[in-house]
């Protein structure tokens, strides 16, 4: 299951670790190198989780975590910081962090808070919803503007990618991780698995929510901007 990460942090020999480690493990992730594009961009995207550096420029990151909280976001952050004292620490739990991992840090260990965060709030989240497309994570049913789909397993699995990054685009590498891991077919089977899936969801109804970005990837989203 793939799983959406912000990576807000302006050490870019840090960020291109992050990336190169954590990408083949089933995250997508985007990144921002101060303060304040970090704040727009967990604002008007929707991730699993955030990962913040302490010392940023333009926006701090216990100031980022407060503008998110200001305005509803829930997502869980954990904060990377060298300020490893228990005043720092409670100044960025006060803020609203999640978790918090000193530096220097092993990857490893990263990706295990990671997972247990987003494990824990998908535990929350029960439905997922784009418009009238709605996916019962409970129950895996698939409803329509009330209508029931029938959806196979595989389909399901590229549905659910694309309603959590709804209305970002998921890579096609990731998607095909997603389905066979490092095992990829010889042909183009993601086509025909999202040909399927447009087939349930898109055609028997007027508007379209499943759109190509050629070249890209996919995203399912109630507009085609």
């Amino acid at each position: 299951m793939l799983k959406r990460v912000l990576v807000v942090e302006d050490n870019r020999a840090l960020l291109a670790n992050l990336f190169a480690y954590l990408e083949p493990r089933g995250f997508a992730l985007d990144a921002a190198q101060d303060g304040a594009s970090g704040l727009s961009l967990a604002l008007g995207g929707k991730y699993d989780a955030i990962i913040l550096d302490w010392m940023l420029p333009r926006l701090s990151g216990p100031e980022i975590v407060r503008g998110l909280r200001a305005k509803g976001a829930g997502e869980p952050v954990i904060m990377l910081t060298a300020r490893a004292e228990l005043p720092d620490k409670l100044e960025g739990f006060r803020a609203g962090v999640d978790d918090y991992l000193p530096k220097p840090f092993e990857l490893a260990e990263l990706e295990a808070r990671l997972n247990a965060l987003i494990a824990r709030m998908r535990g929350r989240e029960r439905v997922l919803q784009v418009g009238d497309l709605r996916f019962d994570l409970a129950t895996r049913e698939v409803t329509r503007s009330g209508i029931a789909i029938q959806i196979h397993a595989g389909g399901k699995r590229l549905l659910e990618a694309l309603m959590r990054a709804s209305p970002g685009v998921v890579e096609k590498p990731q998607l095909e991780n997603l389905l066979w891991g490092d095992q990829l077919p010889d042909r183009d089977m993601l086509r025909s698995h999202i040909y399927e899936l447009r087939r349930s969801i898109d055609v028997p109804f007027e508007q379209k929510l499943i759109h190509t970005l050629p070249k890209v990837g996919y995203r399912i989203a109630s507009t085609d901007r």
